[in-house]
């Protein structure tokens, strides 16, 4: 038998001889922490899913994470993406958490709380943190990644204006379809891999929960989706998974540097004086546009000069990223303090802070410059194209 029953914020399926309970909150809600208390201590069920993977909730069990975070091993790692993204994620729940006077993801801790004092099941349903970004970050073409960049850093210093009213205005279904429309209009490819895919994971992990009662604890923008998937089939096995790079995208990084040298080589062949010229061409513009971008994100002088002799190099070789050198400069130069990592939840809320944080400033160097890099070989190629034609 398969129903859907439905009341405030919590919606009941029976599913294959189970009930499932679908737990509608608000991320930052008081009313959320309490309709979690309130319906799990009622209806005691024999399993608690929550929307966390492994990595968030050793997180929310260690605050002090933080503190033990090793940024060059980060760097090395090829994870400061990840890592921007997830303390990007976490800026917007900060600051409307702070204005309403509450803790970020009170709901969850509320859910672990109750499962353990119920002695439930408890289940950690959303897929990894990583392979989601990950997924938004290779459906993104270049320049959807610059617009989504500039929309983040944009919205650092962002005023955020919510009550509690419009928390509540926003777990009804009609609002949160669209907010979701508005994220899928922008960024179709985010709003599918952020909360479509997640919706099919987290149906998935709910309905194979052990026990015949189950209560999930879900932020209102997936219990819509949830309450349809759970009567579907997911393929797991493929939203669990990191696409591989596109093949065009592989032979692009080496084909575009291998079109550079041989276009500067053939200038020598032409004219060695044309052939220095479109060599320097490439310097100056790969190497200006990274150190520049560098200078944009308050990098120290020696960060700085290494963008500009490295870019040129770095450009022309796939496996290698100006940032990550960049990065590495000045994280070596300016080493993130404890008081660094401790404060970054506090500093990524402001412009001020983010540049006054060491680590949160290198994570910024590392981005731009690669940021400035790529555009420097785009402009740099056209030019040494457009004289040789």
């Amino acid at each position: 038998m398969e129903t859907v029953t439905e009341q405030q914020n919590v919606t009941r399926l029976e599913y294959e001889g189970k009930e499932i309970i679908l737990i509608a909150t608000a991320h930052v809600s008081k009313e959320s922490v309490e309709l979690v208390k309130e319906v799990i201590s009622t209806e005691r069920p024999d399993s608690v899913c929550i929307e966390l993977d492994q990595e968030r909730f050793d997180n929310m069990q260690d605050p002090e994470a933080w503190q033990k975070t090793d940024l060059v091993k980060v760097i090395k790692a090829k994870k400061v993406g990840f890592m921007i993204a997830n303390l990007f994620l976490g800026s917007y729940q900060k600051k409307i958490a702070r204005q309403l006077g509450v803790a970020v993801g009170g709901e969850m801790k509320q859910g672990i709380e109750s499962a353990q004092e119920i002695g439930a099941q408890l289940v950690l349903a959303d897929r990894s943190i990583q392979t989601t970004f990950l997924r938004i970050w290779r459906k993104l073409g270049f320049g959807e990644k610059v617009k989504l960049l500039f929309s983040l850093i944009w919205s650092i210093d962002e005023e955020v204006d919510i009550t509690e009213d419009d928390l509540q205005e926003m777990l009804q279904q009609d609002m949160l379809e669209s907010v979701i429309a508005d994220v899928r209009k922008q960024f179709p490819q985010i709003g599918e891999v952020l909360i479509g895919e997640r919706d099919q994971y987290l149906a998935n992990r709910i309905k194979n929960a052990p026990g015949p009662k189950i209560a999930a604890v879900l932020g209102g923008a997936h219990v819509p989706g949830v309450k349809e998937e759970i009567f579907k089939t997911q393929n797991i096995e493929e939203i669990s998974s990191v696409p591989p790079a596109g093949p065009w995208a592989k032979v692009a990084g080496w084909f575009i540097p291998a079109a550079i040298l041989l276009l500067i080589g053939y200038a020598f062949l032409v004219d060695v004086q044309t052939g220095w010229q479109q060599l320097s061409t490439w310097v100056l513009w790969t190497g200006s546009l990274a150190a520049l971008f560098t200078a944009l994100s308050f990098g120290h002088p020696l960060s700085i000069l290494t963008s500009f002799v490295a870019a040129p190099f770095t450009t022309l070789n796939p496996v290698l990223a100006c940032g990550w050198i960049s990065g590495l400069v000045e994280a070596a130069i300016r080493k993130p303090a404890v008081e660094d990592l401790q404060n970054v939840g506090e500093d990524i809320l402001s412009i001020k802070g983010f540049y006054r944080n060491r680590l949160l400033r290198t994570l910024l160097v590392i981005v731009m410059t690669n940021l400035g890099a790529s555009i420097g070989t785009f402009v740099a190629g056209a030019d040494i194209i457009k004289h040789l034609i």
